[in-house]
């Protein structure tokens, strides 16, 4: 494929059989590449709100998963809108495994507290017990007694709405931050999974090339033995080229170089569809890639071929690196 300028690529020739089971190439087909891009699943997003005496921080870090797994820490006040959150989220990042920190401050005059009276008698008398038998002084106690747990707790265990749909505004702030790192990381995975593509069409190409000069060399090669083996007066000519036409037949790779442009075809098509999560798509595509690439070479008997078919496997393995990544 040979980029043309203003988003056109010229995709080289795939190929056919004609009549006679013959190799050739098809006429070029010309598409729109369509700026739908990749988006990874690898990214940061961090957002800080404040209102009145209210402080939320949210940071998001994503990384590449099969499912969509969300590590979540809360701060108890948000308990109550735990599933609201997950759904948020799920929703917007779809796949990966997401580790969400929420941080939520407010002053002493928003957050009242309420001192449990009975638990720091009951602190106090043990205390009060251990200095007299130690003959310590105890005035200055009642500082540490109000540190202890439990001893003071907040009076309001939920969060009213006001503060929700801050905590709400700055979550999807935090990721929108990260759905920018996610789409910059995917211009750049799409970029090289393109370049590997085609690559792999170029030794398809260089493949297809050498297949008729290897049938020839495979005939040669049969009739330079049977020479020697037999002689030719015993050889039946007719019989001969029914077994040579079998042979080349069982050994030619024209199909599967014809399925590999095809699927190499459909990957770029694949790139052009709009749905943001292509990842898995683009996954199964590599694989029949990779089944055509390994029966060309256990197929071919020719060492510049398996020059080519080591070279594909090589670009294919680092296509598949990249599209783990890939949402």
């Amino acid at each position: 494929m040979v980029y043309n300028g203003r988003n056109r690529f010229a995709f080289k020739p795939i190929f056919d059989r004609d009549s006679r089971g013959h190799c050739r190439p098809l006429p070029y087909i010309y598409r729109i590449m369509t700026a739908t891009a990749l988006q990874s699943m690898t990214g940061f997003g961090r957002a800080e709100r404040t209102r009145g005496e209210t402080n939320v921080l949210v940071e998001i870090k994503s990384l590449n998963g099969k499912q969509f797994d969300l590590n979540l820490k809360l701060p108890p006040l948000l308990r109550p809108y735990e599933f609201d959150i997950r759904s948020l989220m799920a929703g917007r990042l779809v796949r990966g495994s997401v580790d969400c920190n929420i941080t939520l401050k407010s002053n002493g005059a928003q957050k009242p507290v309420a001192i449990n009276a009975d638990l720091i008698k009951f602190y106090y008398k043990t205390v009060h017990d251990l200095s007299a038998e130690l003959n310590l002084d105890t005035s200055q106690v009642l500082g540490a007694l109000l540190k202890l747990p439990e001893v003071v707790t907040p009076v309001n265990e939920v969060i009213d709405e006001a503060g929700w749909q801050l905590v709400k505004e700055t979550i999807e702030a935090a990721l929108t931050v990260l759905s920018q790192h996610r789409a910059e990381e995917g211009n750049v995975l799409q970029a090289d999974m393109e370049a590997r593509i085609r690559n792999i069409r170029e030794l398809a190409d260089k493949v297809a090339a050498l297949a008729p000069q290897r049938q020839l060399r495979m005939k040669e090669n049969i009739e330079r033995k049977l020479t020697e083996w037999v002689s030719k007066e015993n050889i039946d000519a007719n019989r001969l080229e029914q077994e040579l036409i079998y042979y080349i037949e069982k050994v030619d790779i024209s199909e599967e170089l014809l399925r590999l442009h095809n699927h190499c075809d459909y990957f770029f098509s694949i790139l052009q569809e709009a749905d943001p999560s292509k990842g898995k798509k683009l996954g199964f595509i590599l694989q029949e890639i990779g089944r055509e690439i390994n029966t060309t070479g256990a197929k071919a008997n020719d060492a510049d071929i398996q020059k080519s078919v080591v070279l594909m496997k090589d670009e294919l393995e680092k296509a598949k690196e990249q599209v783990l990544n890939i949402l």
